[in-house]
């Protein structure tokens, strides 16, 4: 999937988003994974290869599925993070607080 409705998935022990988020669609993504989280019992990748955008509604629910995770004893990490998403969290001072951010891990594709 390249863009349309936000998709979470839990395939193998990732979480595998795609799809374009916005504050249209953030909520119904945000819920979606945290009924997969709650399922988990391992720590969990979360990949962000196939998401379309870089949004700032996409940070709120990345922290906030990691609040859940980690009251869960599950510990989040992120891959496939994109240029533009990974420079919104450094602006933010975010990057640090997300594990996978960091510029040595960003994807240079986006």
């Amino acid at each position: 999937m390249t863009s349309g409705s936000p998709v979470v998935q839990l395939l193998d022990g990732v979480l595998v988003v795609t799809g374009e988020v916005n504050t249209d669609t953030v909520v119904g993504l945000r819920k979606q994974g945290e009924k997969l989280i709650r399922l988990a019992s391992a720590d969990l990748v979360v990949d962000l290869d196939g998401l379309v955008t870089a949004h700032s509604a996409v940070l709120s629910m990345l922290l906030c599925w990691q609040r859940l995770a980690h009251q869960a004893g599950v510990a989040l990490s992120f891959r496939g993070v994109s240029g533009r998403l990974a420079s919104l969290a450094a602006l933010s001072n975010l990057d640090d607080q997300l594990e996978g951010f960091g510029p040595e891990a960003v994807h240079p594709a986006h």
